[in-house]
C-alpha cells in the first residue's frame, strides 16, 4: 500500500491533468462529445491507443460524422471487429441525429449519472457497464464509476479487493466490485477517477484516457 500511494503522489499532477482536460469535453461540440462515445464502443478487446489514432483519423476527415457504414470499416485500422463496431458507430449516430444534427448531451443527466449510465448500456449498441463507465469518465461524469477493465481488474486482484478475475461480469457481479473499489478509493485516499488512471499507469506506463 505504500508503495501505491508513493507512485499515486508521484503521478498526481498528471493524473489531474488530463482528469481535467476530460472535463473540459462536455462543453466542447456535440461532435467532439460523440466522438468520445466512439471511442468508447472501440474499445472491447482492442489498445485504447489504436482506438484513440483511428478515432481521431475519422474524425478529422468528418467520416465520423457523415461517412458510410464503409468508409467508418476502413478507418478503424488497428481496432478488432471493425465490422461490428463501424455498425455500433452507425448506429449510434442515428440514435443521437435530431434535426439534421447530432445532440447528444440532452441524453446525459447530470443529476443521476447511474441512471444516465443504464439508459446508455440498455440504448447503445456496442457499450456494457465499463464503456458506459468510459465514455462518462472521458467527459467528466463518471468520477465515482469504475471502469472494469482487464487493467483496473489486475490492481483489484492484486490489493485483494476481487478474489478472481472473471472476463464476462454480469450487471450484479460489476455494482459489486464497483462497490469494492470504491471502498478501497476511500481507505488508500485516492479519488475514484484518479485511482483509475493510476491503476492503468502502473499496467500501461501510460496516463491516456
Amino acid at each position: 500500500m505504500i508503495k501505491l500511494t508513493g507512485t499515486y503522489k508521484a503521478k498526481m499532477v498528471e493524473i489531474r491533468r488530463r482528469l481535467r482536460e476530460f472535463a473540459e469535453v462536455l462543453s466542447q461540440s456535440e461532435k467532439r462529445v460523440f466522438a468520445e462515445l466512439c471511442f468508447c464502443i472501440c474499445t472491447p478487446q482492442s489498445k485504447a491507443v489504436a482506438c484513440d489514432k483511428a478515432v481521431n483519423r475519422l474524425e478529422k476527415s468528418g467520416v465520423l460524422y457523415d461517412g458510410s457504414l464503409g468508409k467508418i470499416r476502413a478507418g478503424l485500422n488497428g481496432v478488432r471487429f471493425p465490422n461490428n463496431k463501424a455498425r455500433y458507430i452507425v448506429e449510434a449516430r442515428r440514435l443521437f441525429t435530431k434535426r439534421g444534427g447530432l445532440n447528444i448531451k440532452d441524453a446525459l443527466n447530470r443529476e443521476d449519472i447511474e441512471g444516465t449510465r443504464e439508459w446508455l448500456v440498455r440504448n447503445v449498441k456496442g457499450l456494457g457497464y465499463k464503456e458506459a463507465s468510459h465514455f462518462l469518465r472521458n467527459i467528466g461524469l463518471g468520477n465515482n464509476l469504475a471502469i472494469l477493465d482487464v487493467h483496473i481488474l489486475k490492481n483489484l486482484l492484486r490489493y485483494n479487493v476481487i478474489e478472481e478475475i472473471r472476463k464476462n461480469l454480469s450487471r450484479k457481479q460489476y455494482m459489486l466490485i464497483e462497490e469494492g473499489m470504491r471502498r478501497f478509493s476511500k481507505r488508500v485516499k485516492i479519488p475514484m477517477a484518479e485511482l483509475d488512471l493510476l491503476f492503468w499507469s502502473i499496467e500501461t506506463g501510460k496516463i491516456l484516457k
